[in-house]
């Protein structure tokens, strides 16, 4: 089975955040949850269903991720982008992403 992380959009502002291991909606990938076994997958599904019915975020998605060089990476492009911030100018306090990390 592939690691996998539980993603979402915050609501209040539509950022991309991931669930940390405090049960916690954190805007770094890095400090993600990574549920390594489909217990821990059902248990992250459960959360964002939670989280998702008490308005706290929209779009939840547990995706693929990977470890390379000590970090998370997800496998899709599009959660790449997410990780790494807009690819375009959004918000002050939010760059632009990283082109390195979301290149294949």
């Amino acid at each position: 089975m592939t690691d996998k992380v539980l993603t979402a959009n915050r609501l209040t502002d539509g950022i991309a955040v991931w669930l940390d291991a405090g049960g916690t909606w954190n805007e770094t990938l890095q400090e993600a949850l990574v549920a390594r076994h489909a217990e821990a997958v059902a248990a992250l599904e459960a959360i964002g269903k939670r989280d998702f019915s008490a308005n706290l975020v929209v779009d939840v998605n547990v995706v693929e991720v990977e470890e390379v060089n000590g970090q998370l990476r997800p496998l899709r492009l599009r959660e790449r982008i997410r990780a790494a911030g807009p690819s375009m100018d959004y918000a002050a306090g939010y760059p632009s992403a990283d082109p390195a990390f979301i290149a294949a």
